[in-house]
């Protein structure tokens, strides 16, 4: 893609506080676009922004909670706001529980579809009635997860809510095409990130099961999700393009079993 690729496009990022959604923010600024950049972690979301900045990037922080519908709807407002329009947004924050489904807690249950379905939705919801209303089009991309996929092992509610989005994706192409509104889903498989770095045998896991030979980086996941946004895939939506080295083809468990 073109340095410039992104120029005159404003986007929002949610969960952009380090990992994948950072990098999806990095390379948008570093082709152009103007980025909001959203994380729960006030500060993580603040050091994120100055950091894009520092190289040359047109990005504020707004931090706060991508489960709250009153929030994502100030969100796009916002974003409008400072930079007069939306016309991409990537809806990434989530969170993973695992967890034995026999044992498996209502109150988990609920935070987990607040953020990873309720969040997503109502995000969606509010882009595509600004996007609507500016008459020029827009790309969405809901961030899914190859246990939406293949079952894994402890994910059954994780991976349901990553179905359901793909889901989402693909019935909103009826209401949004109209629009000239594009929809997709990027389903990250096993990727190095702040968070699974945490575990040191997890590259080397994850290599030996992965037909590629090693996990996904944020830049793998990256440039697969700038894809999706950017002018080249104005004739896809309500896709899922999975990120995962070829794991799903052969979906050998990492748990041995």
């Amino acid at each position: 893609m073109d340095q410039e690729e992104f120029k005159d496009q404003v986007a929002i990022v949610t969960g952009a506080g380090q990992g994948i959604g950072l990098e999806i923010a990095k390379q948008l600024s570093q082709k152009g676009a103007a980025v909001l950049l959203n994380d729960l972690d006030a500060e993580l979301a603040q050091n994120a922004a100055i950091a894009i900045q520092k190289i040359g990037g047109k990005c504020i922080a707004y931090p706060g909670n991508a489960a709250d519908v009153d929030f994502v709807r100030e969100m796009v407002e916002e974003a409008v706001k400072v930079f007069g329009k939306l016309t991409t947004v990537i809806a990434n924050a989530g969170m993973t529980t695992f967890g034995d489904f026999f044992d498996y807690e209502p109150e988990s249950l609920q935070k987990l579809l607040d953020l990873n379905i309720r969040g997503s939705f109502f995000l969606t919801q509010a882009a595509a009635r600004q996007m609507r209303s500016q008459g020029s089009g827009g790309r969405i991309l809901l961030m899914s997860s190859v246990t939406g996929h293949q079952a894994h092992q402890y994910l059954a509610a994780y991976g349901m809510t990553k179905a359901a989005l793909e889901m989402l994706a693909k019935s909103l192409v009826i209401e949004l095409s109209p629009y000239h509104i594009t929809i997709n889903t990027v389903a990250p498989g096993a990727t190095m990130t702040e968070r699974t770095a945490e575990d040191p045998e997890y590259s080397k896991t994850w290599g030996k099961i992965t037909p590629t030979g090693r996990p996904a980086t944020v830049q793998d996941i990256g440039h697969a999700a700038l894809f999706l946004v950017s002018p080249m895939a104005g004739h896809i939506t309500g896709q899922s393009l999975v990120v995962d080295g070829g794991w799903t083809a052969m979906s050998p468990s990492p748990y041995g079993n």
